[in-house]
């Protein structure tokens, strides 16, 4: 006690501690997936420092001699021998990578739901604008961090998405190649490319991912929180429990669990097996070979556009720039821009603290459908050899059908779901847990 109330004699703490601890949280399980999100980046960060301890960030061939029978005396880099080590003789080494490894997947996955969340609710609109767009930069540096780390272990199927990842950089009309060469350090395949990924992996996206976490807290803890309609919620008040203690055990529980779930998938779930790949060879190419989920529709645009190039005004547009730059230029674009572009259609200029239901903004939520839908026929795409080789169907057969359905599934499901939110809108209100939700409320109090 006597060091705390240093503390606050020098720097007056303890009031925003009182704060701090009384601020109010809205009871809903949704405002758990961006804990979740957090949470994983946590573990990433811990989990991958133990990894950084024995992995070697060099493309330097070395003659492997581990315990690994298959390759023993072949000539591997010594990222890709680091990354055998640590699998078969660092103790725990392989767990961690596992876990190292899920953790990548859900915190993006996380993501990307937290994201939905907000969009479908409205929890971008004024005054939380700025929010949502550090959120899609987030998401964007999460996309970055994932591919980063999952080129590093420099196997065969990491190698092929270096390869491709070069092969879009470098269709830039006039700058791609110098891009290439800048980012590579040459042309593709270079030995100085692992050490790039490394710096990127560790230090600077990692870095700009906290700093942007940071802003997004602090705003956050600045704004009110937005909280779903009901009870006595109003635009000026936000009902739900205090951060202390109420909300901190919760939030501690889901750290734990979070942990916990991450660790059985790490311990029993095999993924990212690098032995089975082999090292990176530049002659060879694996098929099937899929990334992650997360980057699995950038490899499906590039696999559903037509493989020819375009000339345009004389300027020869290589195939990869329209699916690999082009698409996901405007997709984040878009993204990045809703909030405005949507304030532009309504006319709505607004403060707002109170969320929308889906069904209360048809319009929004057609759009958010076809969007998913869109992205989703991507990942599949992804995948189309797989799906040929599970069908036992010719893959071009795959890729025409494919297509066919990236224009027609979006356009279908957009509107069928704007439809059933005009229906539901003239459906009878849910009050099931009405009295619950109140006699939460009234424990919780008001901010």
């Amino acid at each position: 006690m006597k060091v705390l109330r240093w503390f606050d004699e020098r720097l007056g703490v303890a009031a925003m501690a009182r704060k701090g601890l009384r601020k109010v949280f809205p009871d809903h399980w949704s405002f758990l997936l961006g804990e979740i999100a957090l949470f994983c980046f946590v573990i990433l960060v811990a989990t991958g420092t133990f990894l950084t301890l024995f992995y070697r960030p060099d493309s330097v061939p070395v003659t492997y001699q581990g315990p690994y029978a298959p390759l023993q005396g072949q000539e591997v880099s010594a990222a890709y021998e680091s990354v055998m080590r640590i699998s078969f003789e660092v103790r725990a080494g392989l767990v961690m990578r596992q876990i190292h490894h899920w953790a990548a997947l859900v915190f993006v996955a996380a993501v990307v739901v937290h994201a939905m969340r907000i969009f479908f609710t409205g929890a971008f609109r004024k005054p939380r604008e700025l929010n949502w767009i550090i959120g899609v930069v987030l998401l964007i540096l999460a996309l970055g961090m994932g591919f980063t780390g999952y080129s590093l272990p420099d196997d065969l199927l990491s190698g092929t998405g270096l390869r491709i990842a070069y092969s879009v950089l470098i269709s830039v009309p006039f700058v791609g190649p110098y891009l290439a060469f800048l980012a590579f350090g040459g042309e593709f395949p270079t030995e100085g490319i692992i050490s790039r990924l490394f710096v990127l992996h560790v230090m600077l996206l990692p870095g700009i991912i906290i700093a942007m976490i940071g802003a997004h807290l602090a705003i956050l803890a600045r704004q009110k929180h937005a909280q779903f309609p009901g009870g006595k919620a109003s635009e000026s008040n936000v009902v739900g429990k205090p951060f202390w203690p109420g909300q901190a055990f919760k939030s501690v529980g889901l750290l734990l669990l979070t942990g916990a779930v991450l660790s059985f998938m790490g311990g029993l779930i095999q993924i990212n097996p690098v032995w089975d790949y082999g090292p990176f060879d530049a002659t060879v190419v694996s098929a099937p070979a899929q990334p992650d989920w997360y980057i699995g529709w950038l490899e499906g645009a590039l696999r559903l556009f037509p493989p020819f190039d375009v000339t345009f005004f004389g300027i020869l547009i290589p195939s990869p720039f329209i699916p690999g730059v082009v698409v996901p230029g405007i997709a984040f674009g878009l993204m990045t821009l809703w909030p405005f572009i949507e304030a532009r259609l309504t006319g709505d200029h607004d403060h707002h603290h109170l969320l929308n239901r889906p069904r209360d903004v048809p319009f929004r939520t057609g759009i958010g459908t076809a969007a998913f839908l869109f992205f989703l026929i991507l990942t599949i795409a992804g995948g189309n050899d797989v799906m040929a080789i599970m069908f036992n169907v010719q893959v071009e057969a795959v890729t025409n059908v494919l297509r066919i359905a990236i224009f027609l599934v979006p356009a279908l499901g957009g509107l069928l779901a704007h439809r059933i939110s005009i229906q539901l809108q003239t459906a009878a209100p849910l009050r099931l847990g009405e009295s619950t939700r109140v006699r939460r409320n009234a424990q919780g109090g008001f901010e």
